[in-house]
């Protein structure tokens, strides 16, 4: 399997094939549901099933393919992976298909194949080895719409920060097609902090920060979010979101930045391993 195919099948998988441990909370939420939040909720897993069984995308926005690279210093195909990437976004387009979503912001053109300037969207984090993991991230328009930086103020502290991001999620109510996944990145600066919530959303559902007051956040704020009775699809219910994961990074002492990353209760992952052997594996 060469690299295009290689993730260009990573893109179909994410695109039509919904994680096993978001299917599993998504049926927990069901178990526990009833009226309009219980139907909402088979619906949406009666979608799941069909989709997989069909190999269609789960919806018909298949998101802005997004990739989160990290590579070895020694990976000795770096310059080819470069190169492959857009090439496979163009094939997973063509071939599954996924529906274009780029667009000039100036003129409106559509170049039909996902593709464009600074799409699709890579972050690269070099460290030590000889191997590459990719985590691949279709992000749809409709969650992305109800993500957002808060800039707080040092002093007001850890509870200013639950207060942001509780008051912002309840305040979207139904407009990301709720039970959604938070991610949320604190510190660092205004863009570092958008990038770690992104990045929070990599994380497998059910696993928790290894520190554990930052887990005790998560936690918290999956409570505090969930009694808010938003519900599945904003009808009403336990079930507002099925995880918050947090990040965060040191920050600058007059600044307190909360990025917030909201995410569909569609969670489309994938993600592929590539050794100094060009070996790869394609997994969830």
């Amino acid at each position: 399997m060469g690299f295009v195919e290689g993730l260009a099948q990573a893109l179909a998988l994410a695109a039509t094939v919904l994680p096993e441990e978001v299917v599993r909370a998504l049926r927990a939420a069901h178990a526990r549901e009833e009226g309009p939040a219980r139907v909402q909720l088979e619906a949406i897993l009666k979608n799941v099933e069909m989709a997989k069984e069909g190999r269609v995308p789960l919806c018909q926005d298949t998101g802005t393919p997004t990739f989160f690279i990290r590579f070895g210093l020694d990976f000795p195909h770096l310059k080819e992976l470069f190169a492959a990437i857009p090439e496979a976004v163009r094939r997973a387009t063509r071939e599954v298909p996924l529906r274009p979503n780029t667009v000039h912001p100036f003129t409106g053109k559509n170049p039909g194949d996902n593709t464009g300037r600074c799409v699709p969207a890579i972050t690269w984090e070099p460290g030590p080895g000889d191997a590459v993991e990719i985590h691949v991230l279709p992000k749809g328009g409709g969650s992305e719409n109800c993500s957002a930086l808060k800039m707080l103020s040092p002093g007001v502290g850890l509870r200013g920060v639950k207060e942001a991001v509780v008051e912002h999620v309840v305040a979207a109510g139904g407009l990301p097609c709720p039970p959604t996944i938070v991610g949320v990145g604190i510190g660092g600066g205004a863009d570092l902090a958008l990038k770690l919530g992104k990045l929070a959303l990599l994380r497998p559902l059910g696993q928790r920060h290894p520190e554990p007051e930052v887990a005790a956040l998560e936690e918290e704020l999956e409570e505090l979010i969930n009694a808010s009775g938003v519900g599945p699809m904003g009808l009403g219910g336990r079930t507002t979101v099925l995880a918050v994961h947090v990040e965060y990074a040191h920050r600058h002492p007059a600044s307190l930045p909360v990025g917030i990353a909201v995410q569909c209760w569609a969670h489309r992952r994938a993600t592929v391993r590539i050794g100094p052997d060009r070996s790869i594996t394609v997994s969830q």
